[in-house]
């Protein structure tokens, strides 16, 4: 397991420049240790995967190194814009795209919410179903559940690191974004399967990784230097346009956290950059019962990033 760069003392309230240096080195660290075609990045298209991806672009291009692919969990549920920003960024940033995805239990709901019979999944998917309640029946086409959410999520998950043989995964998890991640560390090794969680960006806030995507990554990706948060795409420097900027349309909207499309709300009418980061909750918007402690941290220990 590689070394820590840096400890949480020294980083935790160090100046934006310097935390976005640790998380370079953090990056750097783990693909020297682990071959990056046995890599992969966990690329959900939100801001944290995207100033994750953009690290690992930075210290592969740098260095020369072979970038890792990024996985994408394909939950079903997924706002039509947010699959075309993965697609376009990825092929912007030169990273392959492999996908996760539970056919077995998809398929067989026609609609979001529908209840499929666990009896009639496929053997893994009603052993999983059973970790989480030995005497559940049936399991929703929804993310805003226990079950479902294993099911959608980390279970496809687990196979494809199973298939590929990966042996690290480098994720978006920040300190402050729940409890339950804010005892985590920067490699974290991980059972069944067994592999490493890389986490390049445990010491950015939320308004941290706004600062970084807006003063740092754009002018890096774009060439253009942006002096002050933009309220709308007509504030972007002359030449620039959305779609010119690695930031997902959905945070213009006013989603401040992007889960499912149907249980997904916006947090406010202006950019997510522009609200109140610092006090208010940023999955105020989403349905999702995983804020409860206990329950994240079941879902944890079963996997979940």
């Amino acid at each position: 397991m590689p070394e820590a760069p840096v400890t949480r003392d020294e980083i935790e309230n160090a100046p934006l420049k310097a935390k976005i240096r640790a998380g370079e080195e953090v990056v750097k660290r783990a693909l020297e240790e682990y071959d990056p075609s046995n890599t992969v990045i966990g690329f959900t298209g939100g801001k944290d995967s995207t100033v994750t991806a953009w690290l690992v672009k930075r210290v592969c291009e740098e260095h020369d190194i072979e970038k890792p692919r990024f996985m994408f969990v394909d939950h079903g549920q997924h706002f039509d814009e947010l699959e075309e920003y993965v697609e376009r960024l990825a092929e912007n940033w030169g990273f392959e795209v492999m996908v996760a995805r539970n056919d077995d239990l998809i398929d067989q709901a026609d609609e979001p919410g529908d209840y499929v019979p666990v009896a009639e999944l496929n053997d893994r998917n009603q052993e999983e179903a059973k970790r989480i309640d030995e005497e559940l029946e049936e399991v929703q086409w929804l993310m805003d559940t226990e079950s479902g959410n294993h099911l959608l999520k980390t279970v496809p998950m687990n196979e494809l690191l199973e298939e590929e043989g990966i042996e690290a995964v480098i994720n978006g998890v920040r300190w402050d974004e729940h409890e339950s991640r804010g005892d985590e560390d920067f490699y974290s090794p991980r059972d069944n399967p067994e592999h490493m969680r890389v986490h390049p960006i445990l010491q950015l806030t939320e308004r941290d990784i706004w600062d970084a995507s807006w003063f740092h990554m754009v002018p890096d990706i774009t060439g253009v230097e942006i002096s002050e948060y933009p309220e709308e795409e007509a504030d972007l420097p002359e030449g620039l346009s959305q779609d010119d900027v690695p930031i997902s349309p959905k945070y213009w909207a006013g989603f401040r956290s992007l889960g499912s499309e149907i249980s997904t709300d916006k947090s406010d009418e202006i950019p997510a950059w522009l609200q109140d980061v610092e006090n208010t909750k940023e999955r105020a918007g989403r349905a999702q019962n995983k804020d409860e402690k206990e329950i994240m941290n079941k879902l944890r220990d079963l996997g979940y990033m």
